[in-house]
């Protein structure tokens, strides 16, 4: 068995940071079959660090994490934390331009968990590799 390969990315809490993000996860995954959903997750998961939290005050910052195990790639957005509420999925209406988010990366992810507090929480996202 191959050991974890881990990467991490600090970003300063502003937008441009978003695609920045997704595309360093795009080019360290573009070998990987479900590199795709990997990039549209960080970047979802990155957008509510900074819609959400306190990531995007003067100086916030958000942290992702890519891990690629054999058989298992995890990628997770830390942000600055917030007392307002917790990540959680929405039931958006049809016509809701926002609070999709979580609710996408529940669907593309194997398993979701959102662990820490109003200091700060991370959002992990396990995806299977599909065998090739």
């Amino acid at each position: 068995m191959s050991s974890p390969r881990v990467w991490g990315l600090s970003c300063p809490g502003c937008p441009q940071e978003i695609s920045r993000a997704r595309r360093w996860v795009s080019e360290i995954l573009r070998e990987t079959p479900c590199a795709d959903d990997a990039a549209l997750i960080v970047s979802e998961l990155s957008t509510n660090a900074l819609r959400h939290t306190a990531s995007s005050d003067g100086g916030g910052t958000f942290l992702v994490t890519v891990t690629v195990c054999p058989d298992t790639l995890t990628v997770a957005v830390t942000d600055g934390g917030t007392k307002l509420h917790s990540p959680e999925v929405q039931q958006a209406g049809a016509d809701a331009t926002h609070g999709r988010g979580l609710d996408i990366v529940h669907v593309l992810a194997h398993q979701v968990a959102i662990t820490g507090d109003h200091l700060g929480r991370t959002v992990t996202a396990v995806l299977q590799i599909p065998a090739q």
